[in-house]
């Protein structure tokens, strides 16, 4: 029952943020989440929907990033730990995490599980970095955000290639 709670009490908190941002006139269109340690920035037009991790089937000789796939509502999608699969530690199954489902127009049924969700984020007035061919963006706290690119994630050979 607290899951459902929690589930409810963020998605108000949500529908909240939105509302507060259409009667300022101020659009926001990032959402902040934790892979591993870091955070990173999602743009809002690539995911589907963020849920709390579904039940999973696991798949055989599969690489350790690929965590399986879950029934979502009649559609089966794959899930895959985007820590592990950026060859850092494996996410730990905790009840914060998320799985963002991607937007249908990529014409993937998958989920990238995350640690969190951090909430939106208004990114415009962050300073841009960048250091060694990576670049990154600092919050006013001097926090460091990545943007995650999904389309360029998911037309990466090695995402395509699930298999040991």
């Amino acid at each position: 029952m607290s899951k459902r709670f929690n589930l409810r009490e963020f998605q108000q908190e949500v529908l909240d943020k939105l509302q507060a941002q259409a009667t300022s006139g101020k659009q926001i269109s990032t959402l902040g989440i934790q892979i591993g340690a870091e955070n990173w920035l999602v743009d809002m037009a690539d995911i589907g929907e963020v849920l709390p991790p579904p039940a999973l089937t696991a798949v055989p000789l599969t690489q350790d990033w690929f965590c399986g796939v879950a029934n979502v509502r009649g559609n089966l999608c794959s899930v895959v730990d985007l820590a592990a699969f950026m060859q850092q530690a494996a996410t730990p199954r905790e009840a914060r995490n998320r799985v963002l489902l991607l937007n249908a127009r990529f014409g993937f049924n998958t989920g990238l599980l995350v640690s969190q969700v951090l909430g939106l984020r208004d990114s415009q007035s962050w300073q841009l970095q960048t250091a060694q061919d990576n670049s990154f963006l600092l919050d006013e706290e001097g926090a460091v955000w990545h943007k995650l690119d999904i389309e360029t994630l998911i037309n990466q050979p090695e995402f395509l290639q699930i298999s040991v």
